[in-house]
């Protein structure tokens, strides 16, 4: 379309001809609408059809998490057990009877018990970075009442250590269970991670639409586990009629996958596992550059043997980056692949007694020994 003089309408001087506008305009419309009815899918999904196996109440909503508060007493020293946010729910820390951190930590001894479950990130969430995961758990954790003892499972371990770097004097005790920190130290996860090309992973995130699909990130990084891998991360046989109903469970909880912001997943790629900035004192955190080494609080470090995702061997040489104390690190090794350091009977049996107890103590004759 020319005017009368030759010049194109919405030159300089004249308005813009909205009659151009309008299929820009169509199609922003029909890209809104779009997202908001994937929002809307989202919001009907965003909690797990399986039950808990814990009573809880929701104590908080936050943009990243659902704060679940899983005490049966509003005394004592409060515990937050933070979920991983990679892959699957936060009943990872809750799964069945026998199989639960929650469960262990309150037969345990333990009565104030708080649950991370994190949400599935909504197209409104690609830009969230781990600076607001950092901020949400700040959150949480003042309306908890600081001090409080963070029990970090494998992603939600990095997480938990960060905080206690940037806030030492909210976090009392620190317990990492198959937590990756020094990332320079071999394993298959480290070598996938840092060998495939980056567009890989801006493609995932394209893919997305900013955010990263569970369900894809399954399918590509994730072998889908036989009944052996299952026994294996449950620790016990499923050939009787709980064994069945267990299987049911893991599978369907498998299948349940939490979809990650962009921004939050390229940080984790690239920040920590590709260019090890948190075992190398560089991360900057909600504005300070923090060091493990600001870590005063006494630490248990739990590993799997058998982890071949955080091998034993990385998940205890946090140990040797930390500011605490010798004589105030504790560490175990159990004979458990990575799931089964969650969920696996054995583990609970075994190890998870012996962390309520370290949370317990209060350590006033541990010096007296070291000395």
């Amino acid at each position: 379309m020319v005017d009368k003089i030759g010049k194109q309408p919405g030159g300089p001087g004249h308005a813009p001809d909205e009659s151009l506008l309008w299929p820009f305009t169509a199609a922003r419309l029909a890209m809104d609408a779009c997202f908001w009815w994937v929002e809307r899918g989202r919001a009907e999904q965003d909690e797990s059809n399986l039950p808990w196996t814990t009573p809880n109440r929701v104590a908080l909503e936050l943009a990243t998490m659902r704060l679940r508060d899983c005490s049966q007493s509003r005394s004592g020293q409060p515990v937050l057990v933070c979920a991983p946010y990679a892959l699957h729910r936060a009943l990872i820390a809750d799964f069945a009877p026998g199989h639960s951190v929650v469960g262990s930590l309150q037969d345990g001894g333990i009565d104030r018990i708080y649950l991370t479950d994190w949400r599935s990130a909504t197209p409104s969430m690609r830009y969230l970075s781990i600076d607001s995961y950092l901020g949400d758990l700040n959150v949480a954790i003042d309306e908890i009442g600081a001090p409080v003892d963070l029990v970090g499972l494998c992603q939600g371990g990095w997480l938990s250590l960060l905080y206690a770097a940037r806030f030492p004097a909210k976090v009392r005790r620190l317990v990492l269970v198959g937590t990756p920190v020094d990332l320079s130290i071999d394993s298959p996860l480290c070598r996938l991670t840092r060998n495939a090309p980056e567009m890989v992973y801006d493609q995932l995130v394209a893919r997305g639409g900013g955010n990263v699909s569970g369900g894809e990130m399954l399918r590509l990084w994730s072998k889908a586990p036989n009944r052996d891998d299952i026994v294996a991360a449950l620790q016990r046989d499923l050939s009787d009629e709980e064994g069945a109903s267990l299987l049911a469970r893991f599978d369907h909880w498998n299948a349940e996958t939490l979809d990650l912001p962009g921004a939050y997943y390229l940080e984790v790629v690239n920040r920590i596992f590709r260019e090890n900035q948190i075992a190398g004192g560089s991360f900057k955190a909600l504005g300070r550059t923090v060091d493990p080494k600001d870590v005063k609080a006494p630490v248990f470090l739990l590993a799997g043997l058998d982890d071949d995702v955080v091998p034993a061997a990385q998940a205890l040489a946090t140990a040797g980056l930390l500011g605490t104390p010798p004589a105030f690190i504790a560490a175990a090794s159990e004979p458990s692949n990575h799931l089964g350091l969650f969920m696996g009977a054995r583990t609970h049996a075994h190890a998870w007694p012996r962390i309520a107890e370290w949370l317990r103590d209060d350590l006033s004759g541990v010096l007296a020994r070291s000395a």
